[in-house]
């Protein structure tokens, strides 16, 4: 088969210390620290081998992440800029959806045919995290797309216990493609889904909403928070198509934060009250914290999403004195979470089809990431087929 390859020289930087994890099972856990000279490339990969509880899926619609972009950007010694977990080579894509074609024998809950999406996050299930309730934080973590073969491909292998069935979204929408692109959004979704409503508690309906950020995490956000009873939601965002797009799936304001001070504007909308609930899916909390601290209301909650791989300066007085929280959060898997976006989708109180700005073929795969770099579309989806 054919898939977008990523290959990378393993080259540490001088102050990374590689740990003897990292030398025995050739992954590292800062990609940007060790990743250089990225090549990425559709190329010939071989077909994937099914275990016994294994479903071969025919990939339909794979979505353009963050991620895949800072596989493509790089810093000025030409390191990587995903700070994540990698492994070289390996085929990217992690945000898909697609149609079994083939079943391993002791596959027990799909059969060839089905429609479905799947998790990003392959856990064991037997580490202490995850017996401890929190899979996206396993030990044994390995991730389509990142340590393992992705879904920009046109097929690619799952456990069945990762897989969920998207019938109800092909039912919704009455047309396969259109049911098969919104399903690619399952994964993203729920990555704003789990920040917002497992680990930061959610908030309550008449709440007041901001999201620093407009790119699919965030337009994400924006459509969760109305779709949960948000009173009033603001949008800051520098691209202006994705402040259109925030609009048309739920934000009431949205804002260009260099033409505004977005504390000042969150206090004017809020009547000196501020904001109960606030989202930093922008990846900049380096800038977007210090404003949220500026505009927080007593028991305000700010939600970091965004990877950004540096130290943010916080006054924590200001915490104490709001009686305020802050909550870092990772993954999609676990806590209903998959099937509930999925509920919220099918039921008609969640669409963010229109943030679906563009489509490739498999072949185009690397212009379609070089595209999404520019950051103005919203979701760019590649489909194999």
């Amino acid at each position: 088969m054919r898939g977008l390859v990523l290959d990378a020289v393993w080259e540490p930087k001088p102050d990374y210390v590689v740990s003897d994890w990292e030398k025995k099972t050739g992954k590292a856990i800062s990609g940007s620290s060790v990743g250089r000279h990225p090549k990425l490339e559709v190329r010939e990969w071989p077909d994937p081998q099914l275990g016994p509880k294994d479903v071969l899926i025919e990939v339909r619609a794979c979505g353009v992440c963050g991620s895949d972009m800072h596989f493509l950007e790089t810093d000025d010694d030409d390191y990587i800029l995903y700070p994540g977990l990698t492994k070289f080579p390996t085929i990217l894509g992690h945000e898909f959806s697609g149609q079994v074609a083939e079943v391993g024998e002791e596959v027990e809950i799909l059969k060839v045919g089905d429609m479905v999406t799947a998790e990003e996050m392959i856990w064991c299930g037997r580490c202490i995290p995850c017996r401890n309730g929190y899979p996206n934080h396993c030990t044994n973590l390995e991730e389509l797309g990142f340590t393992i073969p992705g879904a920009f491909a046109s097929l690619i292998a799952v456990d069945e216990k990762f897989c969920w069935k998207i019938d109800a979204i092909a039912e919704r929408f009455g047309d396969e493609a259109k049911a098969y692109e919104v399903a690619a959004l399952s994964e993203p979704i729920c990555v704003s889904y789990n920040a917002m409503f497992e680990r930061a508690g959610g908030f309550r309906p008449g709440h007041y909403v901001a999201i620093f950020g407009a790119g699919p995490i965030g337009l994400a956000a924006a459509g969760l928070a109305k779709a949960a009873g948000a009173s009033t939601i603001v949008s800051f965002e520098l691209s202006p198509q994705r402040l259109e797009l925030a609009e048309k799936v739920g934000a009431d304001y949205v804002y260009d934060p260099r033409e505004v001070e977005p504390a000042e504007i969150l206090m004017e909308l809020s009547k000196g009250e501020g904001f109960d609930f606030m989202v930093e899916a922008a990846g900049a909390p380096q800038l977007t914290v210090p404003e949220m601290e500026k505009a927080l209301a007593i028991n305000g909650k700010i939600v970091q999403i965004g990877r950004a791989a540096q130290r943010v300066p916080m006054y924590l007085e200001a915490f104490q004195v709001r009686r305020a929280q802050a909550f870092g959060a990772q993954g999609h898997s676990g806590h209903e979470t998959f099937p509930n976006v999925i509920r919220l989708v099918a039921s008609g109180r969640l669409d963010l089809s229109p943030i679906i700005t563009a489509r490739y073929g498999l072949e185009q795969t690397v212009d379609a990431i070089a595209r999404a770099t520019a950051r103005a579309d919203g979701k760019i989806l590649v489909k194999p087929s």
